[in-house]
């Protein structure tokens, strides 16, 4: 057992554990932010997915001991206080959701793209989710909550430099 702290969310947060237990299950048992889903255990499916700088990331197959302490760690609940995150806005206005489970990594993979890609195409949106894995179908939803997201962020840029 080694203690780790991780900068998770906006906060330092000390964990006692072995170095080799995945990130996933430190959030999830340790820390108890539990929007962050275990799906597939291999990386394969996205339901995971966090942040680490940024950057999307699956937590599944993130040893803790692999993260330096000043890595900026945001899973779904550190999005927004009021889930009104312009990604989180769109996925409701579009009712993605059907069973949910894998929305968490949806969105937390979508945000992460569109900070890179702020007008994406249609493919590039397929590239970019297609290691997300809905069991329900819910591709289309998903695609056009993304197109909605980028829309609204980009009008709301328009308007602060207009």
């Amino acid at each position: 057992m080694s203690e780790f702290v991780l900068n998770i969310n906006g906060k330092k947060k000390r964990v006692d554990v072995d170095g080799e237990v995945p990130l996933l299950w430190v959030i999830r048992d340790f820390l108890g932010y539990t929007g962050t889903k275990y799906g597939c255990g291999r990386g394969l499916c996205g339901a995971c997915t966090i942040h680490l700088d940024g950057e999307a990331t699956r937590s599944c197959v993130t040893p803790i001991d692999n993260l330096d302490e000043d890595v900026e760690i945001t899973t779904i609940e550190g999005l927004s206080e009021e889930d009104n995150h312009p990604v989180q806005k769109a996925w409701v206005e579009k009712e993605v959701p059907q069973c949910g489970y894998c929305q968490s990594g949806q969105i937390m993979t979508a945000v992460a793209f569109l900070e890179r890609n702020s007008k994406p195409t249609s493919s590039d949106i397929d590239t970019a989710m297609k290691m997300n894995i809905c069991r329900c179908g819910s591709y289309p939803e998903i695609k056009e909550a993304i197109f909605s997201a980028a829309e609204s962020k980009s009008n709301k840029n328009g308007k602060k430099n207009g």
